[in-house]
């Protein structure tokens, strides 16, 4: 086992084990979404630092939403529904090439451009503490799933969605059922 010390930034260093994924390291922004520093996901998520993160909706021609049961594996929300794919903005990247990656890399699709800007909430506890920007796509699929990311996806009716988020299903998340609320008042 190899294990070294990386330095971050001014006394912040993470030490890892060669063989084990590092923690990724994110942007921190002030109240106006500036950048202000860089810090280690688990840093920012354990101090509730503000943060970058983008949420896509992908609608199919007969107007359902593709949802995503997020993977078992992940540290936060595992096993449970949310937007069609979803991630953190990486340092020095922006909130529209944040989009396309992410659908890229959690259902192998290429976007050919930006897709609709439909919102950015503003962080607080019920997003993370980040601010999101919201995008529509309208795709059929198919969508090759990223196991490490999604157990699971599905289509489902806007009616249907309406009355999960309207009853508080805990098997959303709650961002997702924070954004649909906001999205639909």
């Amino acid at each position: 086992m190899r294990l070294f010390s990386l330095y971050v930034e001014p006394n912040i260093y993470l030490s890892y084990d060669s063989n084990i994924m590092t923690d990724e390291i994110l942007s921190v922004v002030n109240e106006n979404d500036e950048v202000i520093g860089q810090r280690s996901r688990r840093d920012i998520h354990r101090l509730g630092l503000l943060h970058r993160a983008v949420h896509i909706f992908i609608f199919n021609e007969k107007n359902e939403l593709f949802l995503q049961l997020r993977s078992m594996s992940k540290d936060t929300n595992p096993g449970l529904w949310d937007s069609s794919a979803a991630g953190h903005v990486d340092v020095g990247e922006d909130y529209d090439d944040c989009a396309l990656r992410e659908t890229a890399e959690e259902l192998a699709i290429r976007l050919a451009e930006t897709p609709e800007r439909l919102a950015k909430i503003q962080p607080c506890e019920k997003t993370g503490m980040e601010f999101i920007q919201v995008y529509r796509v309208f795709h059929n699929g198919p969508f090759q799933l990223n196991p490490e990311e999604i157990d699971e996806g599905r289509w489902i009716g806007i009616g249907q969605m309406d009355a999960w988020v309207d009853s508080d299903a805990r098997f959303l998340t709650e961002t997702i059922k924070y954004i649909w609320r906001i999205l639909n008042k």
